[in-house]
């Protein structure tokens, strides 16, 4: 039968690798996207209730501002006059010819009764357009940028790893102790044991 403390240290093991596995998939996660091309978004509001709720995650793909269509999901800042200073994500419910070749564009929440009171040009060559959203995932985005969060997520497990390597190195280099049966004789030198 096994001894408590080698089960207490398999289990520690075990749950200090599954710790590991965690981090490492949730840092892959975080930047794999932006080597496919993708941005994330966090929907904070609630205005495309109905199509994706408040803390989803938003993955969104570049593509020509020339190629957007009535019934794209954008991302975007409001003009500054709109009165809102942060980034939008609604649905595209018109597009009309603007001056010097742009498109004039407006936009409406899919939960909001009427479309947005502005109308905008892009000024950039390509937009943001929403491809996939996963609910609820956004939530974590959010917790982690609080700090004390971050350090609670990310520094725990990493300070529990190092603990274990300190140990495990100060358990390789303590002296070997002999069992009790086994006992160790100082020799003399050209001394020989018995075989």
């Amino acid at each position: 039968m096994p001894r408590p403390l080698t089960v207490v240290r398999t289990v520690a093991g075990w749950i200090t690798n599954l710790l590991l596995v965690a981090v490492v998939l949730g840092c892959a996660a975080y930047v794999a996207p932006g080597f496919f091309g993708y941005e994330r978004y966090v929907i904070t509001g609630g205005s495309m209730s109905g199509t994706f709720e408040k803390g989803s995650l938003a993955f969104e793909k570049q593509v020509p501002v020339a190629d957007l269509e009535v019934g794209d999901v954008i991302t975007y800042l409001p003009p500054a006059d709109s009165g809102v200073s942060t980034l939008v994500t609604h649905r595209i419910v018109s597009i009309e010819p603007g001056e010097g070749g742009t498109r004039v564009l407006q936009t409406q929440g899919d939960a909001n009764p009427d479309p947005d009171p502005w109308e905008f040009s892009l000024t950039s060559p390509t937009q943001p357009v929403v491809v996939q959203t996963v609910p609820a995932l956004g939530h974590v985005f959010i917790a982690l940028a609080n700090p004390q969060v971050r350090i609670l997520v990310i520094g725990a497990p990493a300070a529990l790893i190092a603990l274990m390597a300190l140990r495990d190195l100060l358990v390789a280099l303590r002296p070997h102790t002999p069992s009790a049966g086994g006992r160790i004789r100082s020799q003399a030198p050209g001394e020989t044991s018995p075989a």
